[in-house]
């Protein structure tokens, strides 16, 4: 009987804690309701992440939370949200909803491929959205610009690369050609060296023979 009681107590308590943690998650998603409809998006965040603090798997809390956070430009939050809801137990409209506002984020990001699978994704779920349709076929026309100018950015690369290396063999036959051109003229110099060097050797042995022949003569006399 009093083991019946106690747990009795227990339960009571248990249901009493759960109750009060879902008056709190309701409070804050209510608040940042609020302020998101007052454009006060970072007060928002605030509030729908002491929402989730209470209970993490809120499909509110998070929803919204995501919603915040791209309002607030802050697309890669904004995304990781989206992405752990899409993961969760949703279904139908809801869920299609979560893939399009992923699709969304991501597209921002201008991770264009991933945001078409996400829009491919809420498409299956929901195919009559013509929202998510025209999203889609914008982010296939951004893909493809964006492969587009990736390929001509590779090209000019590939361009200013065989250019970088044409002027690089052009700079290296250069510095080998007056490599080569080096050696001769300081051949040339050391020719001219030693021509100036017998013109003076001739010359002064001319001087020092006429010194002796006038000495000789001297001698004679």
């Amino acid at each position: 009987m009093k083991r019946a009681i106690i747990a009795g107590i227990f339960v009571t308590l248990v249901c009493c804690a759960f109750r009060a943690e879902a008056q709190k998650v309701s409070k804050f998603i209510r608040r940042g309701n609020n302020n998101y409809e007052a454009a006060k998006y970072k007060d928002a965040e605030i509030d729908y992440r002491k929402a989730i603090s209470y209970d993490s798997a809120s499909v509110k809390g998070n929803y919204n939370l995501g919603n915040a956070l791209y309002k607030e430009n802050n697309f890669t939050e904004s995304a990781a949200a989206y992405q752990k809801l899409s993961q969760s137990i949703l279904e139908g409209s809801d869920k299609a909803k979560v893939f399009h506002n992923l699709g969304n984020s991501l597209f921002e990001s201008k991770k264009y491929k991933e945001s078409i699978e996400a829009y491919k994704q809420s498409l299956r779920i929901n195919p009559k959205d013509n929202d998510t349709r025209y999203n889609l076929a914008y982010a296939l026309s951004k893909l493809k610009q964006q492969s587009t100018r990736k390929k001509q950015q590779n090209k000019n690369q590939q361009k200013n690369e065989k250019q970088q290396q044409k002027q690089q063999e052009q700079q290296k036959q250069q510095q080998q050609a007056q490599n080569k051109k080096m050696p001769k003229q300081a051949a040339d110099r050391m020719l001219e060296a030693l021509k100036n060097n017998e013109k003076k050797t001739i010359d002064k042995l001319k001087k020092d023979k006429g010194k002796a022949d006038r000495v000789q003569m001297e001698k004679d006399w």
